[in-house]
Order: structure tokens, then C-alpha cells, then sequence
């Protein structure tokens, strides 16, 4: 009869009892350890011409009786070796407590010489062992591990024990924001901290987590944006060129492309517009994905993207009217929202306006962009905080990097007007009273920064969405520990 998790688990607790009374610490809290298993197979030849005991750890991942011999394999982040424990090399009280109280997914500490079998694979003959933490639930069935999705997610920990997937994907992940850094920090951009906890959640149309400040006694947002409105106060300092690489908060719809807690990078440079800003967004993303992937050439959602070809400029009024026949500078919200339902389009009724109205109608239109490019163009009702076009004062000066059917990051010729960003604050909180809770809140703190005097400045921010992008993932699946709802 196959045994239940919960009598295996009791099982283990009755061997932890065992292992105490016959006085082993089953936590102790040093180990040996000198050499990874990477660097035990890299040097083995070395140790095993010189006869040298040496000391691997790793949790243990399987277990092979044949009599007076067993057979085990210990994994750690480097890879895995076999360990052959043998009754004679051991003894015979050593060899008893192996066998009977170690079980597959203990951390273990082997002492002992390397050896080949005659298989041929590279081993360590033990002549000593110490439990370095005794596990009391038994891992996934070895073949099998976590099918479930949500498990996967839910106990993410145990999925990264057998999938060295997930195991790479959080390596590159940190090469991918490390690489980022590192080209910011090449082009003479100083890296800065800006508040997460806000009085007034600006820089982004999102909607904000509210929390409460108990000494204060006062509600407060955790931001919505990289610290945009306050590495703007830097430009009015005299800082010229600053980013932030950090966490933030959306308290909106979950998709394939959009989570509420994530990692996000800004930039801010004084004396740029935003065609400046262009050319060093083709530097970085080139850059990123060089030191992350390797290569230029990605395939995302059934697109076959090569960012080192001639990147495309997208102009957002042309592209809508030539999808729907709609010129957004002069469409009005009826006109749009009739569009819409023409188009089946699903969209939220809550504090609809001109705004969401085409913002729904330009995400229909998008899909078909391969990229890479930078679309530009957007009417200024978009982008409150984006200088306007000198040529087109209803445009902006935004681009915004399209990728695959999605935009992976925007940036502008950012706004130094205070007196036109005092009104279009005003403008947004209007839409914020009508019900539109994502539109800006009115920040009177940065309109008066503004008011000292702003140099030109461009801006841009990307998240860890670009990176889900170029591993062909849902943003969900590249979290490490994703947001998940408790279980009932």
C-alpha cells in the first residue's frame, strides 16, 4: 500500500526523534563545505591522483540500496555528484543511521575520496557523512514533480528543485536588471533612491495601494512609478542624469503582461529630448539582451524579432485610422466608443472617457506590431506629463518601444512647463472626480519644483515585462513568488 504524505511526514518526524536520541543535531549550523560539486567534477582528476578526502553538501535527490552498498546522488546550485556509501568505509553504526533515519531530500555533508565507477561515473566514496537539516516532508516523486501550474507558483521552491529552468531563467533575470545597471552606470547616470511610501501617487496612470502611516497619522500610496516626478525634482537640483532601478505597485488588473508588484527602471536626462532618448533605448535594450541572452534574435508570441535590424518609427494617429478609420486627433468619445463596439472590443465602463476611450481602441491596433520600433505621435490628452510638439501641439513628444504586439517601455521630452502641467493636472483630476481612478492625481509639491525651473529632460522607464517578453513568458512566470492567493 503507497503511503499517504501525511504518514510519511510523521514517519520523518519519528526519525528526527531518533536522530536526537541518538545525540545528532539534526540543524546544526556549520559546515565543512569547501568545494562545490561544479568545482569537485572540474578539479576531480586533481583529487583522486592526490587521495584527498574533500567535503560536498547538497540535499540529497535519491537513494539505492544493493545490500552493504548504496548509492545516493546530492544536488547543490552547481549540479549534482553520486555519492557511494559503503558499510566497510563508513562502519557499521554510520552506515545503520544512513539507511534507516536519512532520507531522499535531507541536506547532508560527505566526506571522502573521488572514485570512478565502472560506468565510468565521476563519484565520491564516503567514509563519513553529517546531516546538515532533516527534512520531515518528503519532495515530489522524482519523475514527476509539480504538475499543477498554480502549485508550481504557489511552492515555487520545489519546482526550482527539479526544473533548472526556472533555476536559469532567475539567474538571467538578475544578469538581465545587473546588465541594465551596468549600461546606466557606463553612460554617466547615477543610480538613486526615491520614496516608495507617497502622499500623492504621481508619474503613472495606474491605480495606487493605499496605506496607513501611523505616526503620521496619515493615509499614503505605495508609488505607482519609478520616483518619476521626484527624479525630476533632481533635474530642477541640477542633477543631470539619474535612474532608479526598484519596485513598485499597481493596484489593477492581473494579465499575462501585467502584475501589481514589480520591478521597474527609470532614467532621467537633462539637456535630451525625447529622439535622444531613442537612440539610447536602442543602446540599452541591444545591450541587455547581448549580456542576458546572448543574441539579438528572439521569437515572443509567435513574432520573430531581431533587434539589431533598423528599428521602426510608428506613428499612433496613422496606424489607428488606417485599423479603424478613425483620426483620434478629431474623433470625439461617442464616435470611438461606437467604433469599439463595432470592433467587439471589451472594454471598462468605469469613468470612461475620451482618454480610455482611445486607449482601447489603439490596443486593438497594436497586436499586429512585430517591432522592433518606437511608436510616437499619441494625442496629448495620453500623457499628461510629456511635453507638447512644437510642430503639433495636440501630440506629445513620447515614444514608446513596440515589441511584439506590446509596448515595452516610454519615455518623453518631459514637461517643464509648470503653468501647462498645473492645467493638465487640473484636467486629469476632473477625469479622477468623474470615476476615472487611474488618471493623475494633481501634485502641487512638484508644480512648485517646477516653478524654480526645469532644464530640458528626457525620461524613460521599462519594467521586468521586457524581460518576460524576451524569455516568451507570462510576467506571472517570471516572478520567483508571485502574488498568490491564499488557499481556502
Amino acid at each position: 500500500m503507497k503511503k499517504t504524505k501525511v504518514s510519511e511526514r510523521s514517519e520523518r518526524l519519528e526519525k528526527l526523534k531518533e536522530l536526537r536520541r541518538n545525540k545528532i543535531n539534526p540543524y546544526p549550523a556549520k559546515s565543512n563545505r569547501i568545494f562545490r560539486v561544479k568545482d569537485i567534477l572540474q578539479k576531480f582528476n586533481e583529487f583522486q591522483t592526490a587521495k584527498k578526502s574533500i567535503y560536498a553538501a547538497g540535499r540529497l535527490m535519491s537513494k539505492r540500496e544493493h545490500g552493504n552498498l548504496i548509492f545516493s546522488q546530492i544536488k547543490d546550485a552547481s549540479g549534482k555528484i553520486q555519492i557511494a556509501f559503503s558499510k566497510k568505509e563508513i562502519g557499521v553504526d554510520k552506515f545503520k543511521i544512513f539507511k534507516k533515519l536519512i532520507d531522499v531530500g535531507d541536506f547532508l555533508e560527505v566526506k571522502g575520496g573521488c572514485f570512478v565507477t565502472h560506468k565510468g561515473e565521476k563519484s565520491i566514496k564516503a567514509d563519513d557523512f553529517k546531516i546538515l537539516s532533516k527534512a520531515i516532508r518528503p519532495l515530489p516523486e522524482k519523475w514527476h514533480g509539480l504538475k499543477d501550474e498554480e502549485e508550481k507558483l504557489r511552492k515555487r521552491y520545489l519546482d526550482i528543485i527539479f526544473n533548472d529552468e526556472i533555476r536559469d531563467m532567475i539567474e538571467k533575470k538578475a544578469v538581465f536588471w545587473n546588465s541594465a545597471r551596468e549600461f546606466m552606470n557606463n553612460n554617466g547616470f547615477l543610480e538613486v533612491e526615491t520614496p516608495v511610501l507617497e502622499v500623492t501617487a504621481g508619474g503613472a496612470d495606474a491605480r495606487p495601494f493605499t496605506t496607513h502611516h501611523n505616526a503620521l497619522d496619515l493615509d499614503v500610496y505605495l508609488r505607482i512609478s519609478m520616483g518619476e516626478l521626484w527624479q525630476k525634482r533632481l533635474m530642477v537640483a541640477g542633477l543631470e542624469k539619474t535612474f532608479e532601478i526598484g519596485r513598485q505597485f499597481r493596484n489593477e488588473g492581473m494579465s499575462s503582461e501585467h502584475m501589481q508588484d514589480y520591478t521597474q527602471m527609470e532614467f532621467y536626462w537633462a539637456y535630451a529630448d525625447y529622439r535622444d532618448g531613442m537612440k539610447l533605448v536602442e543602446k540599452l535594450f541591444k545591450y541587455i539582451a547581448e549580456k542576458t541572452f546572448g543574441t539579438l534574435k528572439f521569437n515572443i508570441r509567435g513574432h520573430k524579432i531581431d533587434l539589431g535590424k533598423k528599428w521602426e518609427i510608428y506613428d499612433f494617429q496613422k496606424i489607428i485610422k488606417e485599423n479603424t478609420g478613425l483620426d483620434v486627433l478629431s474623433a470625439s468619445k461617442e464616435q470611438i466608443e461606437k467604433k469599439l463596439k463595432e470592433l467587439k472590443i471589451d472594454y471598462n465602463k468605469k469613468g470612461f472617457n475620451l482618454t480610455r476611450a482611445i486607449d482601447n481602441l489603439w490596443k486593438y491596433c497594436r497586436k499586429n506590431i512585430a517591432g522592433p520600433g518606437f511608436l510616437i505621435n499619441v494625442p496629448v490628452t495620453m500623457e499628461p506629463l510629456a511635453k507638447r510638439s512644437e510642430e503639433n501641439p495636440d501630440i506629445v513628444e513620447r515614444f514608446q518601444v513596440m515589441l511584439a504586439g506590446s509596448e515595452l517601455g516610454k519615455g518623453y521630452s518631459e514637461l517643464n512647463d509648470p503653468i501647462d502641467q498645473a492645467e493638465r493636472f487640473k484636467s486629469q483630476q476632473k477625469l479622477r472626480e468623474a470615476g476615472d481612478d487611474e488618471a493623475q492625481m494633481h501634485d502641487h509639491d512638484f508644480v512648485e519644483a517646477l516653478e524654480y525651473g526645469m532644464p530640458p529632460t528626457c525620461g524613460f522607464g521599462m519594467s521586468e515585462r521586457l524581460f518576460s517578453f524576451l524569455m516568451d513568458k507570462s510576467t506571472r512566470e517570471c516572478q520567483i513568488f508571485p502574488l498568490m492567493k491564499p488557499k481556502n
